[in-house]
Parts: C-alpha cells; structure tokens; sequence
C-alpha cells in the first residue's frame, strides 16, 4: 500500500477529528546507516501510511557493507520502553527484528504474550556476523518463544533454510512449503521466502519470492535479479508486511503489495557510502524525470548549454 493506493475515509461528522494511522510497534536494532534497523522500520511504515512505535534493542555497528558489532540494551529497558507505550497507544501490527540477545528475546516474547490477537511479522537477518557462543542462544530462543507467536516469518531462502532445517542434506534446496512446515512446527503460520534463485535459460536471471503455509505455496512474485548489493532488503519488506496487515489488509494482498513496495524501492536505490544500495522508501514522492534527462537503461542526451549547472535530479542506481 503505497500512498497513493491509500483510500480517503470520508467522516460521518466533517468536524470529527480523522482516524489516526494504524500503529505498528517495532523491535529493532539502531542502524547508523538508515538503511535497516528501527530507522529502516520507521521509514518503511511511514510509507505505507501508517505510525511506527519504535523500540531499540540494540545499537549495532555497521556501515553500508558489513555489521561488525553491537551493543545490546538491557531486557528490562527493553521491555519497558514497550509497555510505557503501549499503555498509551492502541496497537494494530508487531514487526520483530534484530533483538540483540537471547535475553531481550524473552523480554519481547513476554510482552507479545499479552496481545495474541494482534499479528506479528518476525524478519530472521542474517547473523553470521555475531560470535558463535551468542548467536545459538539467540537463534534457540528465537525459535522456541518468537515463532510461537508469528504470524508471518519473512526471510532469505539460505538464511531460513539454515535456520529451520540446519541438517537439510538433499542435493536440491527445500521448498517454500518445506520450510513453511519446519516453522509450523514451532506455531508460525506462515513464511515469506525471499531470494529464491531460479534456473534461467537466458540471460535474465529472477528470484522467486513465496508466500506459503504447512499446505503448500499461497502466492509470490518473481522479479528480475539485480546486479548489485543491497542493504536492509528483508527489514523493508517485513516492515511493509506488517504495516498493511495492522492497516487490516488482507494477507495475500498485503503479501502483494509489500513485495511491489519493496522491488521499487530497491529499483529507486541510492548508494550514500562506498558499500550497498539503500532501498528508497519514498520513491514514489521523488520528482518525474525533467525533459532530457535519460530514463533507465537509456543513453544520456547532450545537456542543455543554457541549463543551470549543478542541478539535483531523483536517484537512481539501475
């Protein structure tokens, strides 16, 4: 649900105060990049036209190319950062992302307990960047107090794979519908599997992007590969997920819609540093190409001698 697509409620009373946005409380990391993390997440929902609740779990150092390491916050202020909002606000969607620590994992595992009826969209990134000896307990517990709870699990193909089948040892990679019963075990009812490489007989190469339950694949989308890295692809799509589905968007849809949201963010992406693509969640308010300036794929014209020099134009990367 883009902006645009985000139909206008007309009020019964024309002095009523409109509806608020739905709220969608966030467990994240902070990204000093932007790219993903809780600022990722708050981007993300503000795009989708609704409200983030942020909580931070953790301050990671990173920079576009590489995460290195974190500081994790404690659980306790973890948990209270949540429930000091939460007795304010009405909520409507979770998203769960990086939660720093086996520990704050229990934290936010015992606050969702309280609100079972709101649904919760859990994005699994890839942690082989944090040491053995913390990464198991994490996973461990992510995976017996989290999934329980998850509605839809969002996550790259590998990363889920090693996660939900650590001993798969078929030549062929398991199915979205495979791993969509190994976390079915643990009360998920749903994965969205990313980056699903698919054999080509050409030169275009796309990835598959599915949708699926313990009974088989529910719905997906197939896009052409991009030639480069990106950073937080998984973040922003499971942060749009979660938006529409607290907006009340019904889950095929809003499965649709996430992943449109995210293929032209990646499409519109910038490169600020010397490593990854960041996704441009506000793509869609970036001014129209002027007259003469190249669209992708196209050769540039010759400038205009009379145009004014340094001159800002929308980003693109592709």
């Amino acid at each position: 649900m883009t902006p645009d697509s985000i139909p206008a409620t007309a009020s019964e009373d024309p002095a009523a105060e409109p509806p608020p946005p739905a709220c969608v409380m966030c467990f994240n990391a902070s990204d000093p990049t932007g790219a993903g993390g809780i600022a990722g997440d708050i981007a993300t929902i503000a795009a989708m036209g609704a409200h983030a609740l942020p909580v931070i779990t953790s301050i990671v150092m990173r920079d576009t190319a590489d995460t290195f390491d974190q500081h994790e916050i404690e659980a306790d202020a973890v948990a209270e950062q949540a429930r000091t909002i939460l007795e304010d606000v009405t909520l409507a969607g979770w998203k769960v992302g990086f939660l720093g620590s086996a520990d704050n994992v229990s934290a936010v595992a015992e606050v969702l307990s309280d609100y079972t009826d709101i649904p919760l969209v859990s994005y699994l990134p890839n942690l082989s960047w944090m040491e053995e000896d913390a990464q198991q307990p994490y996973l461990e517990a992510f995976r017996e107090l989290v999934l329980p709870a998850t509605e839809v699990l969002v996550g790259n193909h590998k990363t889920l794979q090693d996660f939900l089948l650590p001993e798969w040892d078929n030549e062929r990679p398991p199915s979205a519908r495979e791993l969509a019963v190994a976390a079915g075990e643990h009360g998920t009812r749903y994965v969205l599997v990313t980056g699903i490489l698919l054999a080509s007989k050409g030169p275009e190469q796309f990835i598959d992007n599915v949708l699926a339950s313990p009974q088989g694949a529910i719905t997906g989308e197939k896009f052409e590969r991009f030639e480069t890295s990106f950073t937080a692809a998984g973040d922003t799509l499971a942060a749009a997920l979660a938006a529409l589905l607290a907006a009340g968007t019904e889950l095929q849809a809003a499965v649709g819609e996430a992943l449109s949201f995210l293929d032209q963010s990646l499409d519109a992406g910038f490169r600020p540093g010397m490593g990854n693509v960041v996704p441009d969640r506000f793509f869609w308010a970036l001014p129209p190409p002027e007259e003469g300036e190249p669209v992708d794929g196209e050769a540039p014209l010759d400038p205009d001698p009379d145009e004014p020099k340094g001159k800002t134009t929308p980003r693109r990367v592709h």
